[in-house]
Order: structure tokens, then sequence, then C-alpha cells
């Protein structure tokens, strides 16, 4: 079933959205050579306490695993679900994906971005502009009264002219009380199909984009994501409101 927000939940999830899009402006001011991912997860931590919410990646727990970070940092061929590691120091020229999703009072807000550091390839920073303007792209194909297939086939539109492989195994999902709820969002589809877009309901758009092929396989911790190739992964995310006129981002610092 598909949850639409009343007047006083969509006060409740904008302050939560709010404070998810903080964080996420804050930490992205972070990652610079030399940081670990484990001190980013940590960073995002202290300043989730001062934004007044709380992670709800952390403790999250999926086929009796449970996550242990506070945020998902991915490097590089990581797609997406990166654990932080003491071990994992971020260098120039690094594509570093942070997915931050906070909760307060009761409501989720989730956004993403992938963070280039300091020089980088040509290639991969196409990648990471391409993958948010495609982002953009789904977000302006949010109307009442549409498809979830019109987000679907906005991404692909924008993206398949650089040749790139859009992940199949993660989507985008609606989002609210809990950090998953229906509607599923792929990044790849057709126009007109799919459920009804209705005023109320809240969507986490999130296109995840390699530069090579669209396959991943898992790391052993269960968890992390990773390109099949070894070529890097780009992902960027809004948590958008559908309105009576079209799309509020909601996830907008």
């Amino acid at each position: 079933m598909i949850d639409l927000k009343s007047a006083e939940e969509l006060g409740r999830m904008r302050a939560a959205c709010a404070a998810a899009a903080r964080v996420l402006r804050d930490l992205s001011a972070l990652v610079v050579p030399g940081v670990t991912t484990a001190g980013l997860d940590q960073a995002a931590k202290g300043l989730m306490l001062r934004h007044g919410c709380e992670s709800a990646c952390h403790g999250y727990v999926v086929n009796r695993l449970t996550y242990p970070g506070h945020i998902c940092v991915s490097v590089n061929d990581e797609v997406v679900h990166g654990i932080g590691s003491p071990a994992r120091i971020i260098r120039e020229g690094d594509l570093v994906s942070l997915d931050v999703v906070v909760r307060r009072e009761g409501f989720i807000g989730d956004n993403a971005r992938t963070v280039m550091v300091g020089e980088v390839d040509p290639e991969h920073r196409r990648l990471c502009v391409d993958t948010e303007k495609a982002l953009m792209a789904g977000i302006g194909a949010v109307r009442p009264g549409g498809r979830v297939g019109d987000i679907s086939a906005a991404i692909q539109a924008a993206l398949t002219p650089g040749g790139y492989g859009i992940v199949r195994d993660f989507v985008g999902h609606g989002v609210g009380r809990k950090m998953h709820e229906e509607p599923q969002i792929p990044n790849f589809g057709k126009a007109g199909t799919g459920p009804k877009l209705l005023s109320g309901m809240a969507l986490a758009i999130e296109p995840m984009v390699n530069l090579g092929t669209h396959k991943i396989v898992m790391a052993s911790d269960g968890w992390t994501a990773r390109t099949a190739d070894g070529r890097p992964s780009a992902h960027f995310e809004h948590t958008v409101l559908v309105t009576d006129d079209g799309a509020e981002i909601l996830t907008l610092p």
C-alpha cells in the first residue's frame, strides 16, 4: 500500500528531510584526502546530533545482518552501502558516495551525493555530472496523475547517450515513517507504466550509475555492493514530495 502523507505528517517529514540535507551538506565538506571513511561515519554521527536527528541506517537489519555504520560511505567502485573503515583512507581523485538517511520525530529524510575529491579523472567527473542530471530529469517527470514509469524512463533517457551501466539491483522507493516504502522506483523503464503518482506521496529518487557494466557483486561483509568490472560508480538522491502542481524537493539544504 502506498502511503499518502497528511498535512501534519508532511510538516514533520519536511523537518526530517531538512535535517538530512544539512548533515549531507556539512559532511560533504569534510571529504578531503587523508580522512578515513570511519572518520566520516563518526563525523556524520556528530552532525546528526547537532541537527536534531539520528541515523536511520545504524542498526538496520536485513537478512539477519545488522548495519554497523551511521551512514553509507562508498568509494570508487563501491556502488552503495559501503561501511566506514579506519583502514580506508580517502585519496586525491576518489569518488566518495555519501548516503545519509536520518530519522526525526518518527519520519525519515533520505539523500545522497557523490563527492569528487580534488582533481578527478575527466571521465569520472562526467559520470558524476550526468548522474546528477539524470536525478533532476527524474524529478522533472514527477506530477500528479503520472506514473512511476515516467520517472524511470526520464532517468534512463538522460543516461543512455553516455553508455552508462544503470544499476538494476537497487532502486528508488517510497519513504515516510519507514526508510523503504512502496512504490519501488527503478532507474530504467517505460513511461506510462507502474503505480500512479498522487499528491502526498513521498519518493526517494536515486539513480545509481556505473561507468561500465550495470552488474554488481556483493562484498564479504554482506552489505557493500561493488561494480562487477571494478570501474567507478556514482549515486545521487533526493526525497521528493508529489504535490498538486508537480514536485517539491524536500532535501534541499
